[in-house]
């Protein structure tokens, strides 16, 4: 009993000191935890639902409408990136429309419709748990951003290494932030509390990145989980493409290999820390993985789409998501009908260099524009 009290005490002096040095931080815990039960009613309700008979499709609508509202800005800011000057005259002629983009002499309009989503590896195993305040809360090991474009129906995805040299937010043992400084984006998921906090900071972070890019939702999962994830769809087939045998056996360099299990979990995270540039490689290899897995995945949710909601549920112990179960099921038949292909993977373009302890990659800024306006905008005719 006195244990207990004295616990709460300590809890009750934490959140004033909170309350004094980030009060909108301490907000910002409320207004989760109101979320986090709204989407609980939510999912029961869904659940529900699904039982009924014509039910997965009112399911999917509420779905879509919940992920359009989500992303916590319209556009990119990408007029900071391109300083071209637009004449009156050329906006009067052209009915000039806020957010257009001039670039090398076209003009450029934002796709309101596509969907942008986060997909995070963190380097944990296990369930997900609360790691309180800190650094605690584990890198973002593997980033990727799943574009969903619903005009010319494809899915699109963006590999970010993870020692790409960002702004990033530094947060005290207690929650209240410091400063912003250029780090390795990989390392801001490490602060706050290793749940939904550290997940919005890592949002927010791959955002700032890319010129302020909405995005419409999040998942971070344990590295641990990839066994599961990939054995849910009955194993992925790869050419490995480099001497993994120090982490597995079977991992020769040319081989084609069935990945089960561990071993599949090897392929996708493994990384000599002491081979410079082993976080390049193991982003090709990841790269490569993700390809054959939406493939294999796309197979399978054709001839069952609940193995969708199926694998959801499956891996939430070790994930982190603001994606809910109606979103999965508006996603779900997309992952069928959209195309993927080996055009449809972009990884940032850079260079990697030795920092003062660690490896850091700085990505080339022109490129990263381009590839911006290619995947998020068209040409306006």
């Amino acid at each position: 009993m006195a244990a207990n009290h004295k616990r709460k005490q300590d809890e009750q002096i934490n959140l004033e000191k909170e309350q004094i040095l980030n009060p909108e931080k301490v907000l910002a815990k409320k207004r989760r935890k109101r979320r986090n039960v709204i989407i609980g009613v939510m999912a029961g309700i869904v659940l529900a639902v699904c039982c009924i008979g014509g039910g997965f499709q009112i399911v999917r609508a509420m779905g879509k409408s919940r992920l359009i509202a989500a992303a916590q800005t319209a556009q990119p800011s990408m007029h900071e990136a391109f300083g071209e000057t637009v004449a009156e005259e050329e906006q009067q002629e052209r009915q000039w429309q806020e957010g257009w983009i001039k670039y090398k002499d076209h003009i450029y309009a934002y796709n309101e419709e596509i969907m942008t989503f986060l997909i995070m590896g963190i380097d944990k195993v296990g369930d997900v748990k609360d790691a309180g305040e800190g650094t605690s809360g584990g890198q973002a090991d593997a980033l990727f951003l799943a574009v969903v474009n619903p005009k010319d129906k494809t899915i699109k995805i963006i590999g970010i290494n993870r020692n790409a040299m960002t702004d990033i937010d530094f947060y005290s043992d207690t929650g209240a932030y410091m400063t912003t400084a250029k780090a390795q984006l990989a390392i801001q998921h490490g602060f706050g509390n290793g749940m939904e906090e550290s997940c919005e900071y890592q949002k927010k972070a791959v955002s700032r990145l890319f010129y302020n890019l909405p995005i419409h939702g999040y998942a971070a999962i344990n590295m641990s989980a990839i066994a599961t994830i990939n054995d849910a769809v009955g194993g992925v087939d790869v050419t490995v493409l480099e001497d993994l045998t120090a982490a597995d056996k079977s991992l020769v360099e040319g081989e084609t290999v069935h990945l089960i299990g561990k071993t599949a979990f090897s392929y996708v995270n493994y990384r000599d820390m002491d081979s410079f540039g082993s976080a390049d490689l193991r982003l090709d290899r990841q790269k490569q993985y993700l390809k054959a897995f939406v493939g294999t995945a796309a197979g399978a949710v054709k001839k069952d789409l609940s193995v969708a909601t199926n694998l959801y549920q499956a891996v939430a112990p070790q994930m982190v998501t603001d994606i809910s179960i109606d979103e999965v099921a508006y996603l779900a038949p997309l992952l069928v009908d959209y195309r993927f292909d080996g055009d449809s993977f972009y990884t940032l373009t850079g260079e990697t260099v030795m920092g003062d302890t660690f490896e850091e990659f700085y990505p080339d800024e022109d490129a990263l524009c381009e590839m911006i306006l290619e995947i998020f905008y068209e040409k306006v005719e």
